[in-house]
């Protein structure tokens, strides 16, 4: 038997060796906590450098847009103030030529048709049409009643006269066409 005890006893931890193992243990384990701590600090500064970048392109992307809505307002009658300057020119050459001696009223009329065609070009160009409703039924979305007035030659409800013509922005009424409208006879 003394040879099973000694057997035993060798396969029996020492004391020593059982606190050693559990220092190991509790030592593993505070390595691996402190590992995960730092891996969790790592993992808070990558959201907060993230979260940092996703601020400033916020920020850069506001600017942009403010800057552009800026631009539009300073450029966006650009197109309109190119279609216009050759009507300007051309008024300002109408004025030179009317008061020269060789000027007749039939060659400045002739000039004013001329560049009221050019404006109504220049109109067109940038999406502005013109409401001339005489003779077409009254529409309220177009137009403006300034008078009812009782016609045997005209449909009631219709135009009779066009006081002032309105006119449309890309099909959107800017002014609307004032007009006399007809009734019915009393």
């Amino acid at each position: 038997m003394s040879e099973e005890k000694q057997h035993n006893e060798e396969n029996q931890p020492v004391e020593g060796e059982a606190v050693e193992g559990e220092l190991q243990a509790e030592i593993s384990i505070e390595e691996e906590l402190a590992a995960a701590h730092a891996e969790i600090e790592a993992l808070k500064a990558e959201v907060k450098d993230v979260q940092l970048r996703d601020q400033a392109e916020m920020q850069n992307v506001r600017r942009r847009s403010a800057l552009d809505v800026e631009s539009a307002r300073k450029f966006g009658a650009e197109k309109l103030a190119k279609e216009l300057l050759p009507v300007k020119d051309s008024l300002d050459m109408g004025l030179e030529a009317s008061v020269a001696p060789e000027a007749s009223i039939e060659s400045i009329k002739e000039g004013m048709d001329l560049t009221a065609k050019q404006l109504v070009s220049a109109m067109e160009k940038i999406g502005i049409t013109e409401i001339n409703p005489l003779g077409e039924a009254f529409n309220p979305e177009e137009h403006e009643a300034m008078l009812m007035q009782p016609s045997t030659d005209a449909e009631p409800n219709s135009v009779l006269t066009v006081f002032r013509k309105g006119y449309k922005l890309n099909g959107r009424v800017m002014r609307p066409a004032q007009v006399i409208v007809a009734s019915a006879p009393a």
